[in-house]
């Protein structure tokens, strides 16, 4: 059976960690000014942009590649924080230079690809051996004449992660599948847990949820549409969900449940290590950052609930710059980086779920549990949250910065301003942002 409670990792996968790390601008070259690889006697390299913990080098994938292809040379440049690397990699799509042959794409970033860059990236339509992810996946990279501009990597459906000695002081359940049945079906039912943990927990000051925007981006994240509409056009301001999502996380700041942390953000790895909250919306992908902040101290203190309802938080591409010049190369290196075996090791050994479904069927996930988490089923969690998302999920332009506009606005109501007065400056910050 899988597991990865024991491992640690110094950043996560699809989320911007703390502490960016700045990238660096690679020594290769060739006329169409790329930073890709090229080949020379013989010897093909192929270099890569990532960032976070992505799992293709972490977990070994592509020093195995290179001895199974003696002929490849793979340099794989990763920075910590995605959205610096996501703005070296706008400026480098401007310049037509400093391009990787391989580059990361985020999930809040693949529609601004899909329709503003589609001519700077190699198409993987019809590729052999391509065609086992989920349908939502391949959709989310796609252009609207049928372009695949990447393949995907890992996915991000949603659990509760908790600590079990923290509900018990509170008299609550501490049973995962109890647990779990106390917020079935309704977000409102996690929050009224959180009041009924701050009434009755005994112990120093603790706070039942580690933030405001974690929540609601668990709730926007259930729906098909979240701030655009399939039209392309902006609804974050009158979409009931986010209206719904705002409210509710706003509640939960107001009431004090809210340890006042955004996560991946200055305070919340401390938060973590110092047990300054009870629950925290995980990701998948999230668990093995939780396990290295939290330490050893904490393990098997936490565990994992199902979350009320499912929801998709995150998830990678990886896509192939069109002017490369080892393109086809480099296409291959990714169709066997994201094929079903490789998703499951990268599982396998730090916890990220498999956007293939063939992979979601492999014994090393559906059987894994995390040790870290009290032997949780994660296995059993996480794919069942997975087949809840939604088929469909509208992606916007500017996905990406309006999530985090909207975690800075409710950061605001949990530092004290009003809601509607949050509301107000966070719309304007986002139509400063969008416009």
């Amino acid at each position: 059976m899988g597991t990865y409670g024991s491992l640690r990792r110094k950043a996560v996968a699809t989320a911007a960690a703390a502490g960016a790390l700045a990238l660096v601008v690679g020594c290769g070259g060739s006329d169409d000014s790329v930073t890709g690889g090229g080949k020379k006697d013989g010897k093909v390299t192929i270099t890569m942009g990532l960032y976070g913990v992505m799992g293709l080098k972490e977990t070994g994938l592509l020093e195995q590649y290179e001895k199974e292809n003696p002929e490849v040379d793979i340099k794989a440049e990763i920075a910590g924080d995605e959205q610096t690397y996501y703005t070296a990699l706008q400026t480098r799509l401007a310049a037509g230079n400093g391009l990787k042959d391989i580059q990361g794409i985020e999930i809040g970033r693949a529609k601004e690809i899909t329709e503003t860059q589609a001519d700077k990236f190699a198409d993987f339509a019809g590729m052999a051996g391509t065609d086992h992810f989920l349908p939502w996946k391949e959709s989310q990279i796609s252009t609207a004449d049928g372009k695949v501009l990447g393949l995907g990597t890992d996915i991000g459906p949603m659990a509760v992660c908790y600590r079990k000695d923290y509900f018990e002081q509170a008299g609550l359940p501490t049973d995962r599948e109890e647990v779990g049945k106390l917020w079935e079906g309704d977000w409102k039912k996690y929050v009224e847990v959180g009041r009924t943990f701050k009434k009755d927990f005994k112990g120093d000051k603790v706070a039942f949820t580690d933030s405001a925007s974690g929540l609601f981006n668990a709730m926007v994240y259930g729906y098909p549409e979240q701030y655009y509409d399939e039209k392309g056009e902006l609804i974050y301001d009158k979409n009931p969900a986010v209206k719904e999502a705002w409210g509710l996380a706003a509640d939960a700041a107001e009431e004090g449940l809210t340890a006042k942390l955004r996560q991946f953000q200055p305070g919340w790895d401390p938060g973590l290590a110092n047990g300054t909250f009870a629950t925290a919306v995980c990701p998948a992908w999230m668990l093995s950052h939780i396990s290295e902040k939290a330490g050893a101290a904490n393990k098997g203190k936490w565990d994992v609930a199902r979350a009320p309802k499912g929801a998709n938080w995150g998830g990678s591409f990886l896509g192939v710059v069109e002017k490369s010049p080892v393109k086809e190369e480099a296409k291959k290196l990714v169709a066997w980086l994201t094929a079903p075996e490789q998703q499951a090791h990268i599982f396998k050994e730090i916890g990220n779920i498999p956007s293939s479904e063939k992979a979601l069927e492999n014994a090393d996930v559906k059987d894994a549990k995390s040790e870290y988490f009290d032997n949780a089923p994660i296995g059993q969690i996480f794919g069942a949250a997975a087949q809840e998302i939604p088929d469909k999920q509208v992606l916007g332009r500017k996905d990406g910065t309006i999530k985090d506009t909207f975690s800075q606005g409710l950061a605001l109501v949990e530092q004290g301003t009003s809601r509607d007065e949050a509301w107000k400056t966070t719309t304007e910050r986002i139509e400063k942002a969008v416009g």
